[in-house]
């Protein structure tokens, strides 16, 4: 079933959309997923309550040259915090993100944490366009999105694929090969996020394809699965270890889930009702 507004669908991998957005009922459980979208141009009216963000934040979006870029990123990380609020029940603006150390180098700038949490919350945030995705789990995760690239712009990405990867686009005819290339690009971002490496580590190293029968196998311990959203672009997620939950869902996010400051755990002061 497709949503006509956005063009949200059922996915080959199970995934959904479209989920009204629901207050988390806990943390994930291991072997779950829960996925989170959010279209800025639902929130760009809210208003966007800075003062929620830290000063690190703050300082980034004020770096941004455009307006469109400094909302994007205030929604984005306002989002991000209200979410994780819900999880852990601190105030939003109480959060304080750390780093893991790099796999590739050891430095202080791997997987982001929450820094005082005693819980096992995993989560990661992508943003692009008019789409912002965030991503929790029990164990280490990745989410990316991006927009589907002109024929210029796909052959730039592809050209920095794995060779198998590289070969399976090549094959395409030329009409399928954008589309083809932004699932693989995000699911490419999406792993390497998990990782904690981000684009530090070369994408060419790892192979995250199509999975046909006679492919290469994708990392090994790691679930990778392709996200519906809406036209246009193209989504992944990737979790360490077995997914096991059947069909997880992404929730939609409305503009009143980042608006102002609330005195608790935020998303639960705006829940939409199930139609």
């Amino acid at each position: 079933m497709s949503d006509p507004r956005s063009g949200f669908r059922s996915s080959a991998s199970g995934l959904l959309l479209s989920t009204p957005a629901a207050p988390p009922s806990g943390l994930p459980q291991p072997g779950s997923v829960d996925l989170w979208l959010l279209r800025i141009s639902d929130a760009r009216d809210t208003g966007l309550d800075t003062a929620m963000l830290d000063a690190d934040e703050r300082q980034r979006a004020a770096g941004l040259a455009y307006a469109e870029d400094r909302i994007r990123f205030t929604a984005a990380h306002l989002t991000l915090r209200r979410l994780l609020g819900a999880y852990l029940d601190m105030l939003p603006q109480d959060i304080r993100y750390g780093r893991e150390p790099c796999p590739c180098c050891g430095g202080p700038h791997g997987r982001p944490i929450v820094l005082g949490a005693t819980c096992g919350l995993h989560f990661s945030l992508s943003h692009r366009g008019d789409l912002v995705l965030v991503g929790t789990a029990a164990a280490p995760i990745g989410v990316d999105v991006d927009l589907v690239p002109d024929p210029g712009g796909a052959a730039e990405l592809a050209a920095m694929l794995h060779p198998a990867e590289q070969r399976e686009i090549e094959a395409l005819p030329p009409p399928r090969r954008p589309r083809a290339l932004a699932r693989l690009w995000t699911r490419k971002e999406a792993y390497l996020k998990g990782l904690g490496t981000g684009l530090g580590r070369d994408p060419a190293t790892d192979y995250v394809g199509s999975k046909s029968p006679d492919g290469l196998l994708p990392p090994v311990g790691w679930t990778l699965l392709d996200i519906a959203v809406d036209r246009g672009y193209a989504a992944a997620v990737a979790v360490h270890g077995e997914v096991t939950v059947p069909s997880p869902r992404v929730k939609r996010l409305s503009g009143r889930d980042i608006r102002g400051a609330l005195a608790g755990p935020p998303v639960k002061a705006a829940v939409e009702p199930r139609t």
